[in-house]
């Protein structure tokens, strides 16, 4: 089946889209250099809730792109971009220079522009692969934030005996 979707609509949801993208990403140009930043890596520093608001606007990416009837094999890629980001982003210290270097939102919106400019022939995906991947997503968040607060209560018992 060919993508349902018209031209007119994918191009203002490429375009927010790769806002998002480059809100996360590379929203501050570090002076005399190219290099971006975002704030996907300045979220990485708020404890908790940091990587799982991160994982959230990726999420979002994936879901617009699953929408526009992109094929498995690209959403698969995507989402890898992702956990990568998320799991790796979720290490303390090194996952916070990790953010700055890896840039999945950009990496995904690159993926995305490309399927469009050429759709394979395969299928979009279907309903029941994005429900999973998604889940999965949301599992990786729920992930994200389950593990510094475990780990913030082993070192309070530590510490404290309690």
């Amino acid at each position: 089946m060919p993508n349902s979707i018209e031209p007119e609509v994918k191009a203002p949801t490429l375009k927010r889209l790769r806002q998002i993208s480059w809100l996360m990403d590379n929203v501050i140009t570090i002076p005399g250099t190219k290099v971006g930043v975002g704030l996907d890596p300045i979220l990485g520093f708020i404890p908790i809730g940091g990587d799982f608001l991160g994982v959230m606007f990726s999420s979002y990416i994936i879901l617009e792109a699953a929408r526009l009837g992109v094929s498995r094999e690209t959403l698969g890629k995507m989402v890898m971009n992702v956990i990568i980001d998320g799991l790796v982003g979720a290490v303390p210290l090194l996952g916070d220079l990790f953010d700055f270097t890896w840039k999945a939102n950009a990496y995904n919106i690159k993926l995305l522009e490309e399927y469009l400019r050429f759709p394979s022939e395969r299928k979009s995906a279907d309903k029941l692969f994005i429900f999973a991947v998604l889940a999965g997503l949301l599992l990786l968040a729920i992930v994200l934030v389950t593990i510094p607060v475990i780990l913030i209560r082993m070192l309070w018992q530590a510490f404290t005996g309690a």
